[in-house]
């Protein structure tokens, strides 16, 4: 066993664990942070998408110990400070990006990484960003919407793919 230190959304966290640990199951197994999904465990459907020192990281590729000493922000510290959504996250609830809810969250911390890189993108260079996030309800055009919407954008002229 391994002691980790990080900060997670804003507090200083310690842990141990094992060597093959998964950022993932830390946050969700020691943290109870289980907004973080685990869709494939193979990096293929963006479902446990983090940022990590700001950047869109899949948990499930990165050991919990390369965590060490890096900030981590997961869909729980995406809200307002005063507990109310985000602007992404309105714009997910307001133009219906999701259904199930099972990919949101990664989903939203990837348009919340696209969104600090490209504050005005285009669709496709929304859809392009998305590549790495599956959603089995939508079919991405509501969420594609959403996105346009948290950005500032028009939302009426969006193709439906």
């Amino acid at each position: 066993m391994t002691s980790v230190t990080m900060t997670v959304n804003g507090k200083q966290v310690s842990g141990e664990v094992e060597g093959r640990t998964l950022l993932v199951q830390f946050l969700r197994e020691s943290l109870s942070l289980t907004g973080t999904h685990v869709g494939c465990d193979t990096s293929q459907c963006g479902a446990c998408v983090v940022h990590v020192d700001g950047l869109a990281v899949k948990a499930c590729t990165m050991l919990a110990g390369e965590a060490e000493g890096r900030e981590i922000t997961t869909i729980e510290g995406m809200e307002n400070a005063d507990g109310s959504m985000n602007v992404i996250q309105q714009a997910f609830q307001d133009h219906h990006g999701l259904q199930c809810g099972f990919c949101t969250p990664g989903m939203v911390m990837s348009a919340s990484a696209l969104l600090a890189d490209n504050p005005k993108p285009s669709e496709s260079e929304i859809r392009e960003y998305l590549d790495g996030n599956i959603c089995r309800c939508t079919g991405y055009h509501n969420i594609v919407k959403a996105i346009l919407a948290a950005s500032g954008q028009q939302v009426s002229a969006v193709a439906a793919e």
